[in-house]
């Protein structure tokens, strides 16, 4: 079953670019529109900070929340080393 599209455009690129880098986005919270979960979940990434991520659904500034979220992506600590996965 695929997720429901975000809203805002920006905001939705932003997300189809994290899922490409191997971040999962979940829909649902009790005051985000979802969040973003980093593929490593690694406690040295940045002290879990960057680790999960809230999507707010009507921000401030949709295209800066956008920038934001890119952000994040890029500047995992662990970007470009296989994801551990774990079962």
């Amino acid at each position: 079953m695929a997720r429901r599209l975000h809203p805002n455009k920006d905001i939705e690129a932003a997300l189809t670019y994290a899922k490409c880098q191997g971040w999962q986005v979940r829909p649902g919270g009790s005051h985000c529109w979802g969040k973003m979960y980093c593929p490593w979940n690694d406690k040295a990434c940045r002290c879990g900070e960057f680790c999960i991520s809230c999507i707010w659904s009507t921000p401030r500034s949709a295209f800066n929340h956008a920038r934001q979220i890119r952000r994040v992506v890029d500047n995992c600590s662990q970007q470009g080393t296989p994801p551990i996965i774990r079962h």
